[in-house]
């Protein structure tokens, strides 16, 4: 015997498993979409950091090249005062003028020192292209630097101003 309550009952069991299934459905549908969007915000972020960083070194290659263009107009101040203290006649070389200009000598190597300019090794190091300038060769040890002409300098990991080299040919000098 059935009840109306029964009867009642009965269709709603078919109603109810339609609204779970659905329920599931639409749940799964919004796991997707919020993970499209976590997808989405984890690329977005990515490309952001990327941005960041590209305009970072962007802009310390910026900084870079124009205290690059800063000193390389002041290297040859640098050569004209090594070669003013260099050739100072011994007749006044104690007085206070010689030593002033000594003294402003030594504050402008100060000065390309605090911007990370350093001169390049060359006097009696092995020839290398990437460092050197090989203007003519002399008697000396093959391949080896004999004299600078002109100092070389470098900015960090790069070279500004390669040294003007005179490189050894083999042979013995004059007399020895």
């Amino acid at each position: 015997m059935t009840t109306e309550r029964d009867s009642a009952a009965e269709p709603e069991a078919p109603a109810a498993e339609e609204t779970v299934e659905s329920l599931r459905a639409q749940l799964d549908e919004e796991r997707n979409r919020a993970q499209g969007y976590l997808q989405h915000l984890q690329r977005t972020m990515a490309d952001f950091q990327n941005h960041k960083r590209r305009t970072d070194e962007e802009r310390q290659k910026n900084a870079l090249f124009a205290s690059l263009a800063l000193v390389m107009n002041l290297l040859p101040i640098q050569d004209d005062l090594d070669r003013a203290v260099q050739n100072i006649d011994p007749a006044i070389a104690e007085t206070a003028w010689v030593e002033g200009v000594r003294q402003i000598a030594r504050k402008f190597q100060g000065a390309l020192d605090v911007s990370g300019v350093k001169e390049l090794a060359a006097d009696g190091q092995p020839f290398d292209p990437n460092l050197h300038e090989a203007v003519t060769e002399a008697p000396g040890p093959q391949g080896q630097v004999v004299q600078v002409l002109r100092k070389g300098y470098s900015m960090g990991d790069r070279v500004i101003r390669p040294a003007m080299v005179i490189v050894g040919n083999g042979q013995q000098p004059a007399g020895g």
